[in-house]
């Protein structure tokens, strides 16, 4: 088989390969490093490569595939992990100078679940300082770049682990999500990336593992739904280290159930009510629909009553608290280092009084009603995932559409989730006329990831994946 086919398979695919003994772990292991090695300093989707490790446990892979028995399903399968959530022996710096030389002595619960599994960590991909924001970039490491076109954003703030599988030096990567950070680079870099329900997969020992305002969510990027529902049936179920997890409700998600097109009802919102689209993200967002409609599932456009200060508004103050009590800490020794838009959100959030905070809470309840509402007459709800494609490095853009908008929160529909703990995923639907992807964000109600996966997967399979040419 050709290397390229290696590197673009899905993972579940590439398990399947190396199950069958057409290609063995260090072999997979050694050409995905090769690859990593060659374009990933024009692209800085990894901060960190792991190659003895992964290396030595493509070894002991090869060990478990000569033995007799069941073997597991992501058996020397490499995988990428975002550098917000802790890798035994691994460096994590959470995108943190003052984490510059942190090497945990344990993996973060999906991680280490997905290893019991069989996965071979190849290294820590790039983040937002903690975590912060919708781009890429910060002062260890400085910024991730599209592999679409390098000039521009890979979002974030996994955007590492987008770019990482976009590029074919991952077949599938972690990542977490706390306002979009899944979604937004999903988005950008044309991969599927999907958030669980809340609880889902335990958050047992990163910073922000107690982060319930807003809910930050563990997930994946990959090439492939198929992939994703493997991911989550491996990674799910409760932990006692995180009280917020749940317990399995369904025991696996893979290999999915076909849907059933002639009963899925769509509710699609082309703007949240408030956002102003770039036309070329409706359209494409529009066609995906039309398509939809053609295979039988019924749409209908829908106002769900949300405006900037009922979803936007409360969550920025949500974010700026939550930031700002996890990491206000280090101001008084570290504030020279850290990213001045950290810095700035830290700022805001101290600013805030314990009544204003909770009168975001009380807002975010009215939000969630209007979803719970819309999912007891839909079973999806479909957007935009953000209202533009990817920008030029820096903040997202101060015009949309001829309309003024936020550089900083007025291109991403994502946080809504967030808000509200629901699962979402974003899956290319199109790309821009500059030959930049667009995202479409499938959304469900809670505890149902098999309806998001299965209508990702009756468009994923009526529109197959586009790899970008890298140079």
């Amino acid at each position: 088989m050709a290397d390229r086919d290696i590197f673009f398979a899905p993972a579940f695919v590439l398990a399947g390969w190396i199950k069958a003994r057409k290609i063995s772990p260090t072999e997979v292991v050694r050409l995905f490093l090769e690859r990593i090695e060659k374009y990933n300093p024009s692209l800085n989707a990894y901060c960190t490569v792991a190659a003895d490790q992964a290396l030595a446990a493509a070894r002991e892979a090869e060990k478990t595939l000569m033995q007799a028995g069941e073997l597991p399903p992501l058996l020397g399968v490499p995988i990428a992990v975002k550098d917000l959530t802790p890798t035994e022996g691994i460096r994590t710096t959470y995108g943190s100078s003052i984490f510059a030389n942190h090497v945990p002595t344990h993996d973060g619960a999906g991680v280490r679940r997905l290893k019991q599994a069989g996965a071979i960590v190849l290294g820590k991909t790039n983040t937002a300082e903690f975590g912060y924001t919708g781009i890429t970039d910060n002062p260890l490491f400085g910024r991730t770049n599209n592999p679409w076109n390098r000039a521009r954003s890979a979002g974030g703030s996994s955007g590492g682990s987008a770019a990482a599988v976009a590029a074919g030096l991952a077949p599938l990567a972690e990542g977490t999500d706390g306002g979009g950070s899944i979604r937004i680079p999903a988005s950008f870099c044309g991969v599927y990336g999907f958030k669980p329900t809340f609880g889902r997969i335990p958050l047992d020992s990163m910073p922000t593992r107690f982060a319930t305002s807003p809910f930050w969510h563990e997930g994946f990027l990959c090439r492939s739904v198929e992939d994703a529902a493997l991911a989550l049936s491996l990674a799910q179920g409760q932990d006692s280290r995180d009280p917020y997890s749940v317990p399995v409700t369904r025991a696996s998600y893979f290999p999915l159930e076909p849907a059933e097109p002639g009963k899925i009802r769509i509710a699609y919102s082309p703007d949240l009510g408030y956002f102003k689209i770039d036309p070329e993200v409706r359209s494409s967002v529009e066609k995906a629909l039309t398509l939809l409609q053609g295979l039988g599932c019924k749409v209908e456009e829908v106002k769900l009553g949300l405006d900037y200060e009922t979803v936007t508004r409360p969550f920025v103050k949500m974010w700026a608290v939550s930031i700002a009590a996890y990491y206000g800490e280090y101001l008084p020794q570290y504030q020279e280092q850290m990213s001045k838009g950290l810095l700035a959100t830290i700022r805001l959030g101290e600013k805030l009084s314990a009544i204003e905070y909770k009168q975001t809470e009380m807002a975010r309840s009215l939000v969630y009603d209007k979803l719970e509402a819309l999912f007891s007459r839909f079973d999806l709800l479909v957007t935009p995932t953000t209202a533009v494609t990817a920008f030029p490095h820096g903040p997202g853009p101060k015009e949309i559409d001829g309309h003024a908008s936020d550089p900083h929160t007025g291109w991403m529909l994502t946080s809504l989730l967030n808000l509200t703990g629901h699962p979402a995923a974003s899956i290319r639907c199109g790309f821009s006329r500059e030959g930049l992807p667009v995202g479409l964000q499938i959304a469900g109600p809670r505890f149902r990831e098999e309806l998001v996966l299965q209508l990702s997967k009756l468009y994923q399979d009526a529109e197959p994946f586009r790899q970008p040419v890298l140079a």
